[in-house]
């Protein structure tokens, strides 16, 4: 059982250290959705109706979990490199399981993302966001469960994939109607049936949702009913990442 921890945290510290070499990355991830939310609180709130009077409070949830989706996402990158560079193949000479890897390679980016999200916290406290201490721990909790589906779900990708352009393409196409489909920029009251379906098919409408009942006390669903179905999700996506590692072509 040592062994096995010695294993997981080896994985976990060599993509933490791959993360802070990348200022670059660092500083994109959390001045996009700061830029995003600038320019559409600015914009559409002058426009839109929502439960809340202030607009850019009741978006910014969302670009919390929008920090998630790019930065957990993007992280499934870093797979795609390990086999083009032959470190994998390396790592697999180790007597550990492919499930172990795994496993470290998703909380390497989940401290990746939730790093990044804590910086937006920070900065949301000077744009005036109601924070409570209550508030904040269901947040992290919220954004901690969605880190791990969303990590998951980049290893899968990337475990498929031999090019990085490949994986840049894929992977656009799931990171956009994650985040646009998530009711992070709108009330979800009022769709047409055919978005109501596909935004209730998306599992970071949960978190968006979540986390606007942890900061700001509105939402569609209970906090806990939310949380259940993201930690659902994470089961899901863990089981079949796992599945993919142990079927991934070196």
């Amino acid at each position: 059982m040592i062994k096995l921890f010695k294993a997981i945290y080896a994985i976990w510290y060599r993509e933490f250290k791959v993360f802070q070499r990348e200022k670059s990355r660092i500083i994109s991830s959390v001045f996009l959705p700061l830029f995003w939310y600038f320019i559409f609180g600015g914009g559409m709130g002058s426009m839109t109706t929502v439960k809340t009077s202030n607009y850019q409070h009741f978006i910014f949830p969302g670009f919390l979990a929008m920090t998630i989706i790019f930065s957990s996402l993007f992280n499934g990158a870093y797979i795609v490199w390990d086999k083009k560079v032959d470190f994998l193949k390396e790592v697999l000479i180790a007597p550990i399981s492919r499930t172990t890897i795994f496993i470290g390679k998703v909380l390497g980016g989940m401290t990746d993302a939730l790093l990044q999200a804590c910086i937006l916290l920070v900065i949301g406290i000077f744009l005036g966001i109601p924070f409570t201490f209550i508030s904040v721990v269901l947040t992290l909790i919220m954004l901690f469960f969605f880190a791990a589906g969303l990590a998951s779900l980049g290893l899968i990708i990337g475990s498929f994939l031999e090019s990085p352009e490949g994986f840049g393409l894929v992977s656009s196409f799931v990171v956009y109607p994650l985040f646009l489909l998530s009711g992070a920029l709108y009330s979800l009251n009022n769709l047409s049936t055919w978005l109501q379906v596909l935004t209730h098919a998306d599992p970071a409408t949960y978190a968006v949702d979540g986390l606007r009942n942890a900061i700001l006390g509105v939402s569609s669903m209970p906090y806990i009913t939310n949380l259940g179905i993201v930690v659902a999700f994470d089961i899901g996506l863990i089981t079949i990442g796992a599945w993919a590692f142990r079927r991934m072509k070196i």
